[in-house]
């Protein structure tokens, strides 16, 4: 199993004021922490994409060439590329030039959305917000394959006969699939062979989404895809510390900021204590606390949903710099080592 962070590039907010941390301070922050998470040995890296003022990062593309610069072995991927508002052909060829620069160590995460800032501001009506996932990664798959790709749609020129490069060498660029609980999503990836990444976040019971995990099992499977190529990932929100107790008293308060943010545009309820609470114990899907626990609480969603990579998103309400360069250093010298020992064994 692989074991990796994602991160977004929350900017912090201080409560008080209002006032919203430079995106060129947290940029500087992010490269540090991409650095350190080579260093220490995680296996994989996600940037996301969003289009609000709490965070730093629009295009994870550029991050991840930036990163491949300073980085030897951890592969590079966005986590997520919103596919509905973006184009396949240019995501394409940013992807590619990644891969280049990394010697093959690029992939690109695609989703629909859970944030929808992008389709108005680059000009997409959420009235397709299907419409538009499907047709895209239909040719990005296409555009992925293929040099001299022919293509009619709807909301895009057409293609006749037009050569797209660069081009990634030796093989097609890995492509996943972000899911947030649409059967729908999990079907689709299936039938396509795909990898799937759940993202089971917050105060989430974790078996809720073995179903899902069953599904998408059972449609690879049908549709006749080499299981040996499975793959299947979890992306949960994450926070190491070497006392648990320590860790939660810090975090919270950063948590719920960010939720509430979140929520107050989406008509959630504010986030409380008690979810909180909640989401660290062993059957949820907040994994904040230290060392042995999160080995645990890793092998317990490993043993119940087959996973073949973890993902610890771990700047959620933008912890500070030093509690994130602690919490990355906890990963890779201490859970992960663990955990791939735990595997190894059986």
């Amino acid at each position: 199993m692989e074991l990796g962070i994602s991160m977004f590039g929350d900017l912090h907010v201080d409560s008080q004021t209002g006032k919203i941390q430079s995106a060129q301070q947290r940029l500087a922050e992010l490269m540090e922490e991409i650095k350190l998470a080579d260093e220490v040995g995680l296996d994989i890296l996600g940037i996301g994409e969003h289009h609000r003022a709490e965070y730093a990062v629009a295009t994870p593309e550029i991050i991840l060439a930036a990163a491949a610069a300073v980085t030897k072995n951890i592969k590079l991927t966005s986590s997520v590329t919103v596919l509905s508002s973006s184009d396949p052909v240019k995501l394409y060829q940013n992807f590619a030039m990644v891969d280049l620069l990394s010697n093959g160590r690029a992939e690109l995460m695609a989703g629909r959305g859970s944030f929808t800032e992008s389709f108005p501001l680059f000009g997409y009506n959420l009235y397709d917000y299907n419409d538009l996932f499907e047709e895209k990664l239909a040719l990005l798959l296409q555009v992925n394959t293929e040099t001299k790709v022919n293509w009619q749609g709807r909301f895009r020129a057409s293609l006749f006969g037009q050569e797209i490069y660069p081009r990634t060498e030796d093989r097609p660029l890995p492509i996943w699939i972000a899911a947030g609980g649409s059967p729908d999503s999990v079907v689709r990836a299936g039938k396509l062979g795909l990898p799937i990444m759940f993202a089971i976040v917050a105060g989430t019971p974790l078996m809720r989404f073995k179903p899902l995990y069953e599904l998408y099992r059972e449609t690879y499977i049908e549709t006749g895809h080499d299981i040996s190529d499975y793959q299947v990932g979890m992306f949960s929100h994450s926070l190491f510390g070497e006392d648990e107790k320590e860790v939660s008293e810090y975090y919270y308060p950063l948590y719920k900021g960010q939720m509430d943010r979140i929520g107050k545009s989406r008509g959630w309820s504010p986030f409380v204590r008690e979810q909180f609470d909640y989401g660290q114990s062993p059957e949820a899907a907040l994994f904040v606390g230290e060392p042995s626990a999160m080995v645990d609480k890793i092998l317990y969603a490993e043993e119940n949903f087959g996973l073949t990579r973890f993902i610890a998103h771990l700047d959620v309400g933008a912890p500070s710099h030093k509690h994130l360069m602690k919490a990355i250093e906890l990963y890779g010298t201490k859970i992960a080592p663990q955990v791939r020992a735990a595997l190894n064994k059986n």
